[in-house]
């Protein structure tokens, strides 16, 4: 005895022998689009508040992603879009960035205080959680 297909599998299946939500494309591309982003936002955060709570506490780590400047991230947007468009910039853009990570290795003492007024500062210009960015 075959199973009656459910409710919910017929529109599935509805949706995808349309090709998608819509039958225009271009607003499946919008809505794609848009979904990609958000996610893509949201890992972001969570990466981000991830790899600074291995030196701070989790409510600080959160304080310090929600602190950054306009400034801070036009300059990560703008990184990450040379870095990934052209093997050029991302040798350029990646050996920036191990130049920079190796300067402060040398210099430990001086830029782990330096980066602890950064963060300290940055959290506190956090929008109050109540507030959106």
């Amino acid at each position: 005895m075959a199973r009656k297909p459910a409710k919910a599998e017929e529109k599935l299946s509805e949706v995808v022998d349309q090709g998608g939500l819509s039958p225009n494309p271009m607003t499946n591309l919008l809505i794609t689009d848009v979904l990609l982003r958000g996610g893509g936002r949201l890992l972001k955060n969570v990466v981000e508040r991830t790899v600074l709570g291995a030196s701070f506490t989790p409510g600080k780590a959160k304080k310090i992603v929600k602190g950054r400047s306009m400034a801070q991230t036009l300059v990560g947007t703008a990184l990450a879009r040379i870095a990934t468009k052209s093997v050029p910039g991302a040798i350029v853009v990646g050996g920036g960035m191990l130049a920079k990570a190796l300067y402060e290795r040398r210099r430990k003492v001086d830029s782990a205080q330096k980066g602890e007024e950064q963060a300290a500062e940055q959290a506190a210009n956090a929008p109050e959680s109540g507030e959106t960015s």
